[in-house]
């Protein structure tokens, strides 16, 4: 089957980018430099669901991922350094099928194909990366946040992006919360590969081990890979779990039922807040958001508590940073004249041990201190009569006075 474009709405009507998949030729929307693609038809086809658009002939689409799709005719040459698609071992008897298969199974976690499959997903400087977040998490992030815990790169989930098929990546315990019709996210650019971890190995054989009742979301396979009964995705964490410095430029989005991208709000460094960037006719969309007006453009988190800072040299004095991809590091400054380039950068994170346990310490409170374990596992959950915050993430408050081993440490990044 064939679809000729006609006059309308869709960028594929206008520009002409046509995309071959499932034996039919369809205009097409590029989505995350060519990541995925919005398909469009005039005609019900099985899979597309009808979402018409003010001035468009194609009511019918659907969002396939790239390597979903046969050809791609009149795409243009992306702007960015293109992200490491996953890639698997050819067989002659062993497609993505049976990939896929074999990244459910815990057991299947040090197959070769399995192993080499995912170190072929790599997050470099610059990579944007994706945490799908509840309306209650957007709160939070608005609030203060920090990038933490599981996430994915865009790259890899592009061709999710409605309620039903991002659900796979929450990482709350409020799957259906928040309604059937709005999808929210975090994306970031990737500051440092060193900041990311995946979860598989001895190292985060804990997580795994869990139980249902100790934890929040999907459990962890060990694979490197979530748990789908239909997407091979690969997973990442952030390292320790800890949080991340929040780069310039980070955005808070949405995903109406429909599946356009409205970017709610885009954080500004320099002033420590989030400026909002959707138009009258989308601020419904932040109605499901807790304590927040949609009629606020302008949100400041600077009394948050910093869990985490990345930090510069510029000559030979120590200024707070902030990462500015793809340009690089800065100096942070509200003055342009003031915003130089650094020598060196490095994430500065506070650890300590409670009661044997490694942990994270994001804030201290009237002798008490608020950490978050390093390594989960169902002894040290029980130790630490740490709760599961999120997917991986697990907090409690100790008594200052029981800590030990309580430093500051610098990572430095490569420059």
């Amino acid at each position: 089957m064939s679809v000729t474009p006609q006059a309308g709405g869709s960028a594929g009507e206008r520009t002409g980018l046509h995309v071959a998949f499932g034996g039919g030729v369809y205009p097409a929307e590029e989505i995350a430099r060519g990541a995925a693609y919005e398909l469009f038809s005039a005609d019900e086809v099985a899979g597309f669901e009808w979402a018409p658009r003010p001035g468009s002939a194609l009511p019918w689409h659907r969002f396939v991922h790239v390597t979903e799709v046969t050809a791609v005719h009149g795409a243009t040459e992306p702007a960015d350094e293109p992200e490491t698609p996953l890639l698997m071992p050819a067989h002659r008897e062993r497609g993505w099928a049976y990939l896929h298969q074999l990244s459910q199974q815990p057991a299947a976690a040090g197959d070769p194909m399995l192993v080499a499959a995912r170190a072929s997903a790599v997050v470099r400087r610059g990579t944007r990366m994706m945490k799908v977040l509840s309306a209650q998490q957007v709160a939070g992030y608005v609030r203060g946040w920090l990038p933490h815990g599981f996430c994915y790169r865009e790259h890899d989930v592009a061709h999710l992006r409605t309620s039903a098929t991002t659900t796979v990546l929450r990482t709350d315990g409020d799957v259906g919360r928040d309604g059937p019709d709005v999808a929210y996210a975090l994306r970031w650019r990737a500051s440092d590969p060193g900041d990311y971890d995946v979860p598989v190995g001895p190292a985060h054989r804990g997580l795994t081990a869990l139980a249902a009742r100790d934890r929040l979301g999907a459990p962890v396979l060990g694979t490197g890979f979530v748990p789908s009964n239909g997407q091979l995705i690969p997973e990442f964490i952030t390292r320790d779990f800890a949080d991340l410095p929040m780069p310039a430029n980070a955005a808070l989005i949405a995903y109406p039922a429909e599946g356009a991208e409205v970017v709610l709000y885009t954080y500004q460094a320099e002033q420590r807040g989030w400026l909002r960037m959707v138009g009258p006719q989308w601020r419904h969309l932040l109605a499901a958001v807790p304590g927040l007006s949609p009629d606020q453009e302008y949100v400041p988190n600077v009394d948050a508590p910093r869990s985490t800072q990345l930090v510069g040299m510029y000559g030979d004095s120590e200024y707070e940073a902030v990462a500015d991809l793809p340009g690089g590091f800065r100096v942070l400054a509200m003055t342009r004249a003031a915003r130089y380039p650094v020598d060196a950068v490095a994430r500065r994170v506070r650890f300590a041990q409670w009661r044997g346990v490694p942990c994270l310490v994001l804030r201290e409170e009237a002798g008490w201190l608020r950490v978050r374990l390093r390594s989960p596992n169902p002894d040290t959950v029980v130790t630490t009569g740490a709760q599961c915050q999120e997917r991986g993430v697990y907090e409690a408050w100790a008594p200052g006075a029981e800590v030990t081993d309580d430093q500051v440490m610098d990572t430095r990044y490569a420059m």
